[in-house]
């Protein structure tokens, strides 16, 4: 057995290559700034064991989104102490529901197991959207919209980062643009649950983004007694996107997706295909008063329910009934859910397109 480590101080002056750095932070003139220290801990005939410890050198955070991309092919198998998922070469890291809040000069750690080699070492690091590049920066000013672009003058956040995210009154909003051939894409806020993006993708085939808003539960599904959501959503007249709820349990092994509404070339996951496209494996079902089809999967990383209706841009979602019937059916246990996020998973537009969520809510007991 192998061991190597590579640890990363972050001294102003430290290159790229060493792989880490600073953010700017997330809320406006917010002094930040991280390192990351990234240890291959174990090899073994076809994988390896990773540790990774963030420092935050700036204001305190409470979330936080670890990304990199591998070189060699590796493919994470598990993960502890994180919310992690993966997208060809492309690796996020989130806080767990009990970890999200690092004070300043604080760390926080998660391991992984891995598929491929643990070489080549990532070469750079973003934390929160931002790229690392060593030392600590505070703005100096508040972001402002962008005349002609779709971004409103009062938004009190604006970023077009890959992997940016923002918290604002008990919610945390994420960019994300993952996919392969992916355009451009600027998320702005007002808070949590008033914001909108102004997406460029093209129109091929694929996903290219999901950005969203919500909060992480950690909740087992018996000790819920209520759990609902309603939204008002603005959304472009052509383009292929669906707009749509990703809730996950079991610690990412279960995807749950409520589409309130779809457009173009899209389709959820399902176990069959006919000419038509997917196949549902429950029709017309009647759940917290409305009906769906349902759609059963999955994407080879975890199982994927799909519940599909009639297309609406605004509504009141009786969440925890659409989750119920899943254990009522057998299609699922007594799960443990984790994140649920609402927003819109875009695979192209036509043209600059604007998306907006006019108000937004999500409320649990």
């Amino acid at each position: 057995m192998r061991r190597r480590t590579l640890a990363l101080s972050l001294a102003a002056t430290a290159a790229l290559t060493a792989g880490a750095g600073v953010l700017t932070a997330r809320p406006a003139a917010a002094a930040a700034g991280c390192a990351v220290n990234y240890a291959v801990s174990s090899q073994w005939p076809g994988g390896f064991g990773a540790n990774v410890t963030i420092t935050n050198l700036g204001d305190p955070l409470t979330s936080w989104t670890l990304a990199w991309s591998f070189a060699g092919g590796q493919t994470v198998t598990q993960s502890w102490n994180t919310a992690l998922t993966q997208n060809g070469s492309q690796v996020t890291a989130r806080n767990a529901g009990y970890n999200g809040s690092v004070a300043t000069n604080a760390t926080v750690s998660f391991g992984f197991n891995a598929t491929g080699g643990g070489s080549p070492l990532p070469a750079a690091f973003t934390l929160n959207g931002l790229a690392c590049t060593g030392g600590v920066t505070t703005p100096t000013s508040s972001p402002t919209g962008q005349p002609g672009t779709g971004v409103p003058p009062d938004a009190a956040w604006v970023d077009s980062g890959r992997w940016a995210s923002w918290t604002s009154n008990g919610y945390t909003l994420y960019n994300n643009i993952w996919g392969s051939g992916a355009g451009s894409q600027t998320i702005w806020a007002r808070s949590g649950t008033n914001w909108g993006v102004v997406a460029d993708h093209p129109r091929t085939s694929g996903v290219k983004s999901y950005p969203n808003t919500g909060r992480t539960l950690n909740r087992r599904l018996s000790s819920l007694a209520t759990f609902t959501s309603s939204f008002n959503v603005s959304v472009p007249s052509t383009g292929d996107y669906t707009t749509a709820y990703d809730i996950w349990a079991d610690n990412h092994a279960y995807e749950v997706m409520i589409w309130a509404n779809q457009a173009g070339a899209v389709g959820p996951i399902a176990e069959q295909y006919d000419a038509n496209g997917a196949v549902p494996t429950a029709r017309n079902v009647s759940v917290g008063g409305s009906t769906w089809n349902v759609y059963r999967g999955s994407n080879g990383a975890n199982a994927v329910f799909s519940f599909v209706r009639t297309n609406t841009n605004a509504a009141t979602v009786d969440v925890l009934a659409v989750l119920n019937w899943l254990r009522t059916n057998g299609w699922w246990g007594d799960v443990t859910v984790g994140e649920a996020q609402f927003g819109f998973e875009i695979t192209g537009t036509a043209g600059a397109s604007a998306f907006t969520v006019d108000n937004f809510s999500l409320s649990y007991s």
